[in-house]
Protein backbone atom coordinates (compact mmCIF):
# COMPACT_ATOMS: atom_id res chain seq x y z
CA UNK A 1 0.00 0.00 0.00
CA UNK A 2 1.08 3.55 -1.15
CA UNK A 3 1.64 6.55 1.25
CA UNK A 4 -0.86 9.37 0.48
CA UNK A 5 -0.33 12.84 0.83
CA UNK A 6 -1.24 14.10 4.48
CA UNK A 7 -3.29 17.12 4.44
CA UNK A 8 -2.71 20.09 6.46
CA UNK A 9 0.79 19.38 7.93
CA UNK A 10 1.34 22.62 9.38
CA UNK A 11 -1.86 22.40 11.65
CA UNK A 12 -1.40 18.69 12.88
CA UNK A 13 2.71 18.17 13.20
CA UNK A 14 3.44 15.98 16.29
CA UNK A 15 6.67 17.89 17.61
CA UNK A 16 9.07 15.55 18.99
CA UNK A 17 8.80 15.42 22.55
CA UNK A 18 10.61 14.14 25.26
CA UNK A 19 8.55 15.46 29.36
CA UNK A 20 9.93 15.71 31.82
CA UNK A 21 10.17 13.26 35.02
CA UNK A 22 7.41 14.81 36.68
CA UNK A 23 5.00 14.56 33.71
CA UNK A 24 5.88 11.25 33.42
CA UNK A 25 5.16 10.39 37.02
CA UNK A 26 2.03 12.45 36.57
CA UNK A 27 0.73 10.61 33.55
CA UNK A 28 2.04 7.27 35.04
CA UNK A 29 -0.89 7.57 38.03
CA UNK A 30 -3.87 7.64 35.16
CA UNK A 31 -2.63 3.66 35.14
CA UNK A 32 -4.86 3.24 38.43
CA UNK A 33 -8.19 3.71 37.04
CA UNK A 34 -7.15 0.69 34.72
CA UNK A 35 -4.55 -1.92 36.00
CA UNK A 36 -3.56 -0.70 38.87
CA UNK A 37 -7.14 -0.20 41.09
CA UNK A 38 -9.89 -0.80 38.87
CA UNK A 39 -8.48 -4.42 37.63
CA UNK A 40 -7.06 -5.38 40.89
CA UNK A 41 -11.13 -4.28 42.47
CA UNK A 42 -13.19 -5.90 39.49
CA UNK A 43 -10.96 -9.36 40.11
CA UNK A 44 -12.68 -9.84 43.47
CA UNK A 45 -16.11 -9.12 41.91
CA UNK A 46 -16.62 -12.42 40.07
CA UNK A 47 -15.60 -14.51 43.21
CA UNK A 48 -17.96 -12.06 45.72
CA UNK A 49 -20.82 -12.51 43.51
CA UNK A 50 -20.94 -16.04 42.59
CA UNK A 51 -19.07 -17.92 45.99
CA UNK A 52 -20.09 -15.00 47.93
CA UNK A 53 -23.58 -13.84 47.30
CA UNK A 54 -24.78 -16.90 45.60
CA UNK A 55 -25.38 -15.91 41.81
CA UNK A 56 -25.17 -18.36 39.38
CA UNK A 57 -21.82 -18.37 37.94
CA UNK A 58 -23.45 -18.68 34.18
CA UNK A 59 -25.27 -15.18 35.45
CA UNK A 60 -22.25 -13.89 36.71
CA UNK A 61 -20.26 -14.16 33.86
CA UNK A 62 -23.27 -12.97 31.90
CA UNK A 63 -23.55 -9.80 33.65
CA UNK A 64 -19.50 -9.04 33.56
CA UNK A 65 -19.70 -10.71 29.88
CA UNK A 66 -22.15 -7.70 28.89
CA UNK A 67 -20.81 -4.92 30.73
CA UNK A 68 -17.35 -5.70 28.71
CA UNK A 69 -19.14 -6.02 25.59
CA UNK A 70 -20.81 -2.61 25.62
CA UNK A 71 -18.00 -0.90 26.69
CA UNK A 72 -16.16 -2.46 23.83
CA UNK A 73 -18.73 -0.63 21.76
CA UNK A 74 -18.34 2.76 23.74
CA UNK A 75 -14.64 2.32 23.00
CA UNK A 76 -14.30 3.40 19.65
CA UNK A 77 -17.00 6.04 20.14
CA UNK A 78 -14.78 7.56 22.98
CA UNK A 79 -11.44 7.36 20.28
CA UNK A 80 -12.77 9.17 17.99
CA UNK A 81 -14.66 11.60 19.60
CA UNK A 82 -11.59 12.40 21.56
CA UNK A 83 -9.40 12.40 18.39
CA UNK A 84 -11.25 15.32 17.44
CA UNK A 85 -11.84 17.54 20.39
CA UNK A 86 -10.24 20.91 20.27
CA UNK A 87 -9.96 22.84 23.62
CA UNK A 88 -7.59 24.67 25.46
CA UNK A 89 -6.64 21.71 27.80
CA UNK A 90 -6.53 19.42 24.43
CA UNK A 91 -7.68 16.89 22.66
CA UNK A 92 -7.73 14.20 25.53
CA UNK A 93 -8.44 15.85 28.93
CA UNK A 94 -11.85 16.72 29.00
CA UNK A 95 -12.79 13.36 28.96
CA UNK A 96 -10.65 12.37 31.64
CA UNK A 97 -11.98 14.78 33.84
CA UNK A 98 -15.58 14.45 32.87
CA UNK A 99 -14.80 10.59 33.60
CA UNK A 100 -13.36 11.21 37.34
CA UNK A 101 -16.20 11.65 39.33
CA UNK A 102 -18.06 8.86 37.42
CA UNK A 103 -15.63 5.93 38.03
CA UNK A 104 -15.51 6.54 41.78
CA UNK A 105 -19.68 6.58 42.48
CA UNK A 106 -19.93 3.60 40.32
CA UNK A 107 -17.39 1.11 41.40
CA UNK A 108 -17.96 2.07 45.17
CA UNK A 109 -22.02 1.16 43.95
CA UNK A 110 -20.50 -1.87 42.14
CA UNK A 111 -19.21 -3.63 45.32
CA UNK A 112 -22.64 -2.08 47.55
CA UNK A 113 -25.45 -4.19 46.16
CA UNK A 114 -28.44 -3.63 48.19
CA UNK A 115 -29.62 -6.50 50.98
CA UNK A 116 -32.68 -8.60 50.20
CA UNK A 117 -32.45 -8.45 46.18
CA UNK A 118 -33.32 -12.21 44.20
CA UNK A 119 -31.19 -13.71 41.87
CA UNK A 120 -32.46 -11.61 38.87
CA UNK A 121 -32.43 -8.21 41.01
CA UNK A 122 -28.75 -9.23 42.04
CA UNK A 123 -27.80 -9.69 38.48
CA UNK A 124 -29.52 -6.65 37.26
CA UNK A 125 -27.09 -4.65 39.79
CA UNK A 126 -24.01 -6.44 38.96
CA UNK A 127 -25.21 -5.69 34.69
CA UNK A 128 -25.76 -2.26 35.86
CA UNK A 129 -23.30 -1.05 37.90
CA UNK A 130 -20.83 -2.89 35.98
CA UNK A 131 -21.95 -1.06 32.43
CA UNK A 132 -21.67 2.13 34.29
CA UNK A 133 -18.13 1.34 35.81
CA UNK A 134 -16.60 0.43 32.69
CA UNK A 135 -18.37 2.75 30.68
CA UNK A 136 -16.75 5.62 32.78
CA UNK A 137 -13.45 3.91 32.79
CA UNK A 138 -13.66 4.03 29.21
CA UNK A 139 -13.74 7.77 28.94
CA UNK A 140 -11.11 8.20 30.94
CA UNK A 141 -9.04 4.80 29.45
CA UNK A 142 -8.80 5.65 25.67
CA UNK A 143 -8.11 9.11 25.46
CA UNK A 144 -5.11 8.69 28.61
CA UNK A 145 -3.83 5.76 26.54
CA UNK A 146 -3.71 7.68 23.19
CA UNK A 147 -1.88 10.75 24.78
CA UNK A 148 0.79 8.41 26.40
CA UNK A 149 1.55 7.92 22.51
CA UNK A 150 1.71 11.37 21.80
CA UNK A 151 3.70 12.26 25.07
CA UNK A 152 6.75 10.95 22.70
CA UNK A 153 7.27 9.57 19.39
CA UNK A 154 10.39 8.48 19.25
CA UNK A 155 10.54 3.91 19.14
CA UNK A 156 12.50 3.97 21.90
CA UNK A 157 11.26 6.86 24.14
CA UNK A 158 7.56 5.60 23.82
CA UNK A 159 8.42 2.90 26.06
CA UNK A 160 9.77 5.05 28.81
CA UNK A 161 6.53 6.81 28.88
CA UNK A 162 4.73 2.68 28.88
CA UNK A 163 7.41 1.86 32.00
CA UNK A 164 6.23 4.88 33.87
CA UNK A 165 2.62 4.05 33.60
CA UNK A 166 3.05 0.42 33.96
CA UNK A 167 4.88 0.90 36.96
CA UNK A 168 2.88 3.53 39.04
CA UNK A 169 -0.26 0.92 37.91
CA UNK A 170 1.53 -1.50 39.79
CA UNK A 171 2.60 -0.11 42.64
CA UNK A 172 -0.94 1.26 43.58
CA UNK A 173 -2.29 -2.67 42.40
CA UNK A 174 0.12 -3.55 45.33
CA UNK A 175 -1.47 -0.87 47.90
CA UNK A 176 -5.09 -2.17 46.80
CA UNK A 177 -4.17 -5.74 47.44
CA UNK A 178 -2.25 -5.46 50.55
CA UNK A 179 -5.70 -2.78 51.87
CA UNK A 180 -7.95 -5.70 50.89
CA UNK A 181 -6.54 -8.87 52.64
CA UNK A 182 -5.11 -6.56 55.76
CA UNK A 183 -8.24 -4.82 56.50
CA UNK A 184 -11.30 -5.13 54.78
CA UNK A 185 -10.88 -9.77 54.29
CA UNK A 186 -8.44 -10.20 57.50
CA UNK A 187 -11.08 -11.52 59.20
CA UNK A 188 -13.42 -14.24 57.30
CA UNK A 189 -11.27 -13.72 54.23
CA UNK A 190 -12.91 -13.73 51.28
CA UNK A 191 -16.00 -15.55 52.18
CA UNK A 192 -16.92 -12.45 54.69
CA UNK A 193 -19.50 -10.54 52.29
CA UNK A 194 -19.29 -7.76 54.97
CA UNK A 195 -15.78 -6.51 53.83
CA UNK A 196 -16.28 -5.52 50.73
CA UNK A 197 -18.39 -2.56 50.30
CA UNK A 198 -16.19 -1.03 52.20
CA UNK A 199 -13.22 -2.06 50.30
CA UNK A 200 -15.10 -0.79 46.91
CA UNK A 201 -15.38 2.50 48.29
CA UNK A 202 -11.87 2.88 49.54
CA UNK A 203 -10.57 1.39 46.32
CA UNK A 204 -12.89 5.05 44.37
CA UNK A 205 -11.49 7.11 46.77
CA UNK A 206 -7.80 5.79 45.76
CA UNK A 207 -8.72 5.99 42.37
CA UNK A 208 -10.30 9.43 42.26
CA UNK A 209 -6.85 10.67 43.90
CA UNK A 210 -4.70 9.13 41.29
CA UNK A 211 -7.06 10.81 38.15
CA UNK A 212 -7.40 14.17 40.20
CA UNK A 213 -3.31 14.28 40.67
CA UNK A 214 -2.58 12.81 37.01
CA UNK A 215 -5.31 15.16 35.49
CA UNK A 216 -3.30 18.38 37.50
CA UNK A 217 0.19 17.08 36.42
CA UNK A 218 -0.36 16.82 32.92
CA UNK A 219 -2.44 19.25 31.57
CA UNK A 220 -0.05 22.18 30.76
CA UNK A 221 2.06 19.47 28.60
CA UNK A 222 -0.99 17.89 26.79
CA UNK A 223 -2.82 21.76 26.13
CA UNK A 224 0.39 22.59 23.96
CA UNK A 225 0.20 18.84 22.45
CA UNK A 226 -1.24 19.58 18.76
CA UNK A 227 -4.56 20.33 17.93
CA UNK A 228 -6.66 18.22 15.43
CA UNK A 229 -7.79 19.50 11.85
CA UNK A 230 -11.21 20.05 12.04
CA UNK A 231 -14.15 17.85 11.06
CA UNK A 232 -17.16 18.79 9.16
CA UNK A 233 -19.19 15.42 9.18
CA UNK A 234 -20.78 14.23 12.43
CA UNK A 235 -19.55 11.23 14.45
CA UNK A 236 -22.13 8.83 13.61
CA UNK A 237 -21.07 9.91 9.80
CA UNK A 238 -17.56 9.65 9.61
CA UNK A 239 -16.81 7.13 12.33
CA UNK A 240 -17.63 4.27 10.09
CA UNK A 241 -15.34 4.99 7.79
CA UNK A 242 -12.96 6.02 9.95
CA UNK A 243 -12.89 2.38 11.16
CA UNK A 244 -13.15 0.69 8.56
CA UNK A 245 -9.52 2.80 7.56
CA UNK A 246 -7.70 1.51 10.93
CA UNK A 247 -8.62 -2.22 9.80
CA UNK A 248 -7.37 -1.14 6.34
CA UNK A 249 -3.94 -1.10 7.99
CA UNK A 250 -2.30 -4.90 8.19
CA UNK A 251 -0.22 -4.00 11.29
CA UNK A 252 -3.50 -3.12 13.48
CA UNK A 253 -5.30 -5.98 12.29
CA UNK A 254 -2.89 -8.27 13.44
CA UNK A 255 -2.04 -6.61 16.57
CA UNK A 256 -6.17 -6.64 17.45
CA UNK A 257 -6.81 -9.79 16.34
CA UNK A 258 -3.72 -11.18 18.38
CA UNK A 259 -4.96 -8.86 21.55
CA UNK A 260 -8.48 -10.21 21.14
CA UNK A 261 -7.53 -13.81 21.38
CA UNK A 262 -4.66 -13.46 24.34
CA UNK A 263 -7.40 -11.35 26.67
CA UNK A 264 -10.08 -14.00 26.26
CA UNK A 265 -7.46 -16.75 27.44
CA UNK A 266 -6.48 -14.03 30.52
CA UNK A 267 -10.03 -13.58 31.18
CA UNK A 268 -10.65 -17.13 31.32
CA UNK A 269 -8.03 -17.53 33.76
CA UNK A 270 -8.11 -14.51 35.83
CA UNK A 271 -11.68 -15.06 36.51
CA UNK A 272 -10.96 -18.35 38.05
CA UNK A 273 -7.98 -17.52 40.25
CA UNK A 274 -9.67 -16.69 43.33
CA UNK A 275 -11.90 -20.49 42.71
CA UNK A 276 -8.14 -22.55 42.11
CA UNK A 277 -6.69 -21.04 44.93
CA UNK A 278 -9.26 -21.24 47.62
CA UNK A 279 -10.87 -24.61 46.44
CA UNK A 280 -8.24 -26.69 44.85
CA UNK A 281 -5.07 -25.65 46.36
CA UNK A 282 -6.84 -25.27 49.82
CA UNK A 283 -5.20 -22.11 50.83
CA UNK A 284 -6.13 -19.55 53.25
CA UNK A 285 -7.41 -16.51 51.96
CA UNK A 286 -4.54 -14.44 53.89
CA UNK A 287 -1.98 -16.05 52.09
CA UNK A 288 -3.48 -15.33 48.63
CA UNK A 289 -2.39 -11.61 48.95
CA UNK A 290 1.17 -13.10 48.35
CA UNK A 291 0.74 -14.71 45.34
CA UNK A 292 -0.29 -11.53 44.23
CA UNK A 293 2.46 -9.45 45.26
CA UNK A 294 4.99 -12.05 43.49
CA UNK A 295 2.69 -11.33 40.30
CA UNK A 296 3.32 -7.79 40.90
CA UNK A 297 7.07 -7.82 41.50
CA UNK A 298 7.67 -10.45 38.14
CA UNK A 299 5.41 -7.45 36.05
CA UNK A 300 7.39 -4.65 37.98
CA UNK A 301 10.92 -6.75 36.59
CA UNK A 302 9.40 -7.27 33.54
CA UNK A 303 8.27 -3.66 32.22
CA UNK A 304 11.38 -2.16 33.62
CA UNK A 305 13.56 -4.74 31.88
CA UNK A 306 11.74 -4.30 28.60
CA UNK A 307 13.45 -1.74 26.99
CA UNK A 308 16.81 -3.30 27.92
CA UNK A 309 15.05 -6.00 25.54
CA UNK A 310 14.11 -4.28 23.25
CA UNK A 311 17.11 -2.74 22.80
CA UNK A 312 18.51 -6.55 22.57
CA UNK A 313 15.50 -7.65 20.17
CA UNK A 314 13.02 -6.35 18.11
CA UNK A 315 9.30 -5.75 20.18
CA UNK A 316 7.84 -8.37 18.19
CA UNK A 317 10.43 -10.74 19.80
CA UNK A 318 9.79 -9.52 23.27
CA UNK A 319 6.53 -9.52 23.18
CA UNK A 320 6.53 -13.26 21.88
CA UNK A 321 9.05 -13.99 24.83
CA UNK A 322 6.26 -12.64 27.18
CA UNK A 323 3.63 -14.81 25.81
CA UNK A 324 5.87 -18.35 26.32
CA UNK A 325 6.28 -16.80 29.83
CA UNK A 326 2.80 -16.44 30.35
CA UNK A 327 1.60 -19.86 29.14
CA UNK A 328 4.58 -21.61 31.48
CA UNK A 329 2.22 -20.24 34.32
CA UNK A 330 -0.69 -21.60 32.92
CA UNK A 331 0.72 -25.33 32.56
CA UNK A 332 3.33 -26.27 34.99
CA UNK A 333 1.63 -26.48 37.91
CA UNK A 334 -1.38 -27.16 36.52
CA UNK A 335 0.05 -30.16 34.84
CA UNK A 336 1.01 -31.22 37.48
CA UNK A 337 -2.32 -31.39 39.31
CA UNK A 338 -3.85 -32.78 36.50
CA UNK A 339 -1.16 -36.05 36.17
CA UNK A 340 -1.08 -36.45 40.14
CA UNK A 341 2.49 -35.84 40.18
CA UNK A 342 2.87 -32.68 42.16
CA UNK A 343 -0.20 -30.91 44.36
CA UNK A 344 1.17 -29.20 47.83
CA UNK A 345 -1.79 -27.99 49.74
CA UNK A 346 -2.35 -25.53 52.07
CA UNK A 347 0.31 -23.17 53.21
CA UNK A 348 2.90 -25.64 51.19
CA UNK A 349 1.22 -24.05 47.78
CA UNK A 350 2.40 -20.80 48.86
CA UNK A 351 5.62 -21.01 47.26
CA UNK A 352 5.04 -22.80 44.13
CA UNK A 353 2.49 -20.38 43.31
CA UNK A 354 4.48 -17.43 43.69
CA UNK A 355 7.02 -18.64 41.55
CA UNK A 356 4.36 -19.77 38.63
CA UNK A 357 2.93 -16.15 39.46
CA UNK A 358 6.14 -14.12 39.25
CA UNK A 359 7.31 -16.22 36.06
CA UNK A 360 3.84 -15.39 34.49
CA UNK A 361 4.19 -11.38 35.85
CA UNK A 362 7.21 -11.26 34.09
CA UNK A 363 5.89 -12.27 31.10
CA UNK A 364 3.12 -9.59 31.71
CA UNK A 365 5.32 -7.06 32.19
CA UNK A 366 7.22 -7.20 28.75
CA UNK A 367 4.24 -7.65 27.08
CA UNK A 368 2.36 -5.13 29.06
CA UNK A 369 5.09 -2.25 27.88
CA UNK A 370 5.59 -3.64 24.72
CA UNK A 371 2.26 -4.45 23.28
CA UNK A 372 0.99 -0.65 23.14
CA UNK A 373 4.54 0.85 22.30
CA UNK A 374 3.77 -1.32 19.10
CA UNK A 375 0.14 0.19 18.86
CA UNK A 376 1.95 3.55 19.01
CA UNK A 377 4.42 2.56 15.86
CA UNK A 378 1.19 1.09 14.33
CA UNK A 379 -0.21 4.51 14.41
CA UNK A 380 2.62 6.54 13.07
CA UNK A 381 2.79 4.00 9.49
CA UNK A 382 -1.69 4.62 9.58
CA UNK A 383 -0.54 7.72 9.14
CA UNK A 384 2.26 7.64 6.71
CA UNK A 385 -0.27 5.50 4.92
CA UNK A 386 -3.63 7.50 5.19
CA UNK A 387 -2.48 10.91 6.27
CA UNK A 388 -4.64 10.88 9.02
CA UNK A 389 -3.34 10.12 12.61
CA UNK A 390 -5.65 7.96 14.45
CA UNK A 391 -3.97 7.10 17.95
CA UNK A 392 -7.24 7.74 19.60
CA UNK A 393 -9.24 4.76 17.70
CA UNK A 394 -6.13 2.66 17.41
CA UNK A 395 -5.95 2.50 21.03
CA UNK A 396 -9.59 2.23 21.36
CA UNK A 397 -9.33 -0.76 19.24
CA UNK A 398 -6.48 -2.17 21.56
CA UNK A 399 -9.24 -1.30 24.88
CA UNK A 400 -12.06 -2.87 22.99
CA UNK A 401 -10.26 -6.15 22.03
CA UNK A 402 -9.12 -6.16 25.47
CA UNK A 403 -12.71 -5.70 26.87
CA UNK A 404 -14.53 -7.74 24.37
CA UNK A 405 -12.64 -10.90 24.63
CA UNK A 406 -12.02 -10.60 28.50
CA UNK A 407 -15.60 -10.69 28.66
CA UNK A 408 -15.80 -13.98 26.79
CA UNK A 409 -13.22 -15.39 29.00
CA UNK A 410 -15.46 -14.25 31.98
CA UNK A 411 -18.69 -15.50 30.44
CA UNK A 412 -16.80 -18.54 29.96
CA UNK A 413 -15.31 -19.08 33.05
CA UNK A 414 -19.04 -18.59 34.65
CA UNK A 415 -20.51 -21.79 32.01
CA UNK A 416 -17.47 -23.63 33.24
CA UNK A 417 -18.74 -23.43 36.49
CA UNK A 418 -22.19 -24.28 35.81
CA UNK A 419 -21.27 -27.44 33.91
CA UNK A 420 -18.49 -28.51 36.38
CA UNK A 421 -21.34 -27.84 39.11
CA UNK A 422 -19.22 -25.92 41.87
CA UNK A 423 -21.52 -25.15 44.39
CA UNK A 424 -23.56 -22.21 44.72
CA UNK A 425 -23.23 -21.74 48.63
CA UNK A 426 -19.47 -22.40 48.84
CA UNK A 427 -19.23 -19.66 50.72
CA UNK A 428 -21.54 -21.39 53.52
CA UNK A 429 -18.86 -23.79 53.82
CA UNK A 430 -15.62 -22.99 55.12
CA UNK A 431 -12.77 -25.33 54.49
CA UNK A 432 -15.16 -27.54 51.74
CA UNK A 433 -13.61 -29.68 49.55
CA UNK A 434 -14.90 -30.35 46.28
CA UNK A 435 -14.84 -33.75 44.56
CA UNK A 436 -12.16 -35.29 42.33
CA UNK A 437 -13.67 -34.47 39.19
CA UNK A 438 -14.70 -31.17 39.90
CA UNK A 439 -11.43 -30.13 40.48
CA UNK A 440 -10.01 -31.94 38.00
CA UNK A 441 -11.97 -29.72 35.40
CA UNK A 442 -11.93 -26.45 37.13
CA UNK A 443 -7.85 -26.77 36.73
CA UNK A 444 -8.16 -28.14 33.17
CA UNK A 445 -10.54 -24.93 32.49
CA UNK A 446 -8.20 -22.46 34.18
CA UNK A 447 -4.78 -23.45 32.83
CA UNK A 448 -4.42 -26.31 29.58
CA UNK A 449 -7.71 -24.58 27.95
CA UNK A 450 -6.48 -20.84 28.48
CA UNK A 451 -3.07 -21.93 27.29
CA UNK A 452 -4.32 -23.40 24.02
CA UNK A 453 -5.89 -20.49 23.17
CA UNK A 454 -2.79 -18.53 24.02
CA UNK A 455 -1.35 -20.27 21.18
CA UNK A 456 -3.58 -19.46 18.33
CA UNK A 457 -2.90 -15.53 19.61
CA UNK A 458 1.04 -16.20 19.45
CA UNK A 459 0.42 -17.69 15.53
CA UNK A 460 -1.13 -14.66 14.15
CA UNK A 461 1.02 -11.79 16.12
CA UNK A 462 3.94 -13.37 14.67
CA UNK A 463 2.75 -11.61 10.99
CA UNK A 464 3.60 -8.31 12.75
CA UNK A 465 6.35 -6.85 10.93
CA UNK A 466 7.10 -3.13 11.99
CA UNK A 467 10.35 -3.00 13.08
CA UNK A 468 12.73 -0.85 14.22
CA UNK A 469 14.36 -0.15 10.89
CA UNK A 470 10.38 0.08 9.31
CA UNK A 471 9.51 2.06 11.90
CA UNK A 472 12.54 5.02 11.07
CA UNK A 473 11.76 4.69 7.69
CA UNK A 474 8.09 5.96 8.68
CA UNK A 475 9.45 9.04 10.84
CA UNK A 476 11.59 10.16 7.88
CA UNK A 477 8.73 9.92 5.62
CA UNK A 478 6.54 12.26 7.83
CA UNK A 479 9.53 14.29 8.14
CA UNK A 480 9.98 14.06 11.90
CA UNK A 481 12.84 14.08 13.88
CA UNK A 482 13.69 10.71 16.37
Amino acid sequence: MQAVDRPSPDTFTVTPSNPSVFVKLAYGLGQAVQTGGFDTAIGFIFFYYSAVLGLSGLLVGAALAVSLAFDAVVDPLVGSWSDNISSRFGRRLPLMALSAPLIAVSLGLLFSPPEGLGPIGLFAWLTVMSVAARSSMSLFNVPYIALGAELATDYAARTSVVVFRVVSGILVSVAVTAMGYSLFFARGGLQRPEGYPGFGWTVAGILMVCMTVCLLGVYRYASRLPQPDKVDSAMWKRLPGEIAEIFANRSFRLLFISAVIIYAAMGLNASLNHHAFVFVWQMRSELIQFIGYAFLVGILLGSTSAPLFQRLFEKKYVVIIGFALLMANWLVLQGGQLTGLYLPLGDAALLPMQINSFVAGIGIGLVSVSYPSMMADAADEHEHLFGRRREGLYFAGLGFANKAASGLGVMAAGLALDLIQFPKDAASHVGLVLSQMTQFLLVLVWGPVAAVIAVISLIIFTGYSISRLRHAQIVKALGRDG
